[in-house]
């Protein structure tokens, strides 16, 4: 098989994902040409993963390019949107078809399910870096926001925290000693998007945030967007069981800011908390109340044997650490 480039293009992403009926023009032309249908707006959101900083290079490459669009799929979710186009840059060292192959059967799986058409991109030759924007479509006066949260509002967060950065722990430390690392690595690798539960929110959150650089410092974006404070009870979150037993030996660490859980973190009024959780249950999409918003700036913790400490917030910082 020839490796040019734009042999790669034709053989790899030309045809790699659903084709939609709103995508005018595709890949193949100088620009894609896409349909926003009345009535609606367009999100987007764009992630860059790096080897070595985000990854290493001993990533298994399918698991890469699902959580390439899995990351942009949580933003979308936390403001509502339903996806739709995706375009992707990729520089590679070298043309690796096996990899190439690998890498986009991993999205192209992810981007079928939830009905995203890849549009363009760019590939070039450098050091690994994936660049990927992705593009939905959003009701203007169902957009979730990480302001309108109220003081009295139920905090609520989907899934488990804390898995991923539990993860790369029990990795580095002795990872043939710990059973359920193999479902931790899933967790970090593969990253379920919370598509279908954003839907839900839609009209009842009064806000929203996805959880990608840990609870503590994405509730403080929250937190400031909507000019209030918010106490978590740690006995409340919902955690896998080798995340809960470093939390009984004081280590909180790791659901608190591990990061890279993509989860979606949510306020929402009393008065429509008993419906959500009734519609959640029936969704089948897991969700837990942790606590509330407060009239008091920052953030409080309580901790399972009554302690209430406040936190400083820090999550992952690209430029610190």
């Amino acid at each position: 098989m020839s490796t040019s480039e734009f042999e790669l293009i034709r053989s790899f992403f030309a045809s790699a994902t659903v084709q939609r009926p709103d995508v005018l023009l595709g890949i193949g032309d100088d620009c894609a040409v896409l349909q926003v249908p009345a009535g609606r707006s367009l999100a987007v959101s764009m992630d860059t993963l790096v080897e070595d900083r985000h990854f290493s290079s001993e990533v298994d490459p399918a698991a890469l390019g699902h959580k390439a669009l899995a990351v942009n799929l949580s933003d979308l979710a936390a403001v509502g949107a339903d996806p739709a186009w995706a375009t992707l840059s990729l520089t590679l060292p070298q043309p690796d078809v096996a990899w190439l192959g690998s890498f986009m059967q991993g999205f192209a799986a992810l981007a079928d399910r939830y009905g995203v058409q890849l549009v363009g991109g760019d590939l070039t030759r450098g050091p690994l870096s994936i660049t990927l924007q992705l593009h939905g479509l959003v009701t203007p006066e169902l957009v979730l926001r990480r302001s309108g949260g109220q003081a009295g509002d139920h905090l609520l967060v989907s899934g488990s925290l804390g898995d991923a950065a539990l993860a790369l722990c029990a990795t580095q430390e002795r990872p043939a000693a710990n059973p359920g690392c193999a479902a931790l690595r899933e967790r970090l690798d593969r990253p379920t998007p919370r598509i279908a539960l954003g839907r839900l929110l839609r009209g009842r959150a009064s806000a929203a945030i996805d959880v990608s650089d840990g609870l503590l410092a994405d509730l403080n974006h929250l937190c400031t967007a909507s000019g209030v404070g918010a106490r978590i009870e740690l006995a409340e979150l919902p955690l896998s069981a080798e995340v809960a037993a470093r939390g009984k030996q004081g280590d909180w660490s790791c659901p608190l800011s591990g990061g890279d859980d993509y989860e979606l973190l949510f306020s929402v009024p009393p008065a429509r908390l008993d419906a959500l959780l009734s519609d959640c249950r029936d969704a089948g999409e897991p969700v837990q109340v942790i606590g509330s918003l407060a009239a008091e700036p920052g953030i409080e913790l309580r901790y399972p044997d009554g302690r209430l400490v406040k936190e400083v917030p820090r999550g992952f910082d690209h430029f610190q650490g």
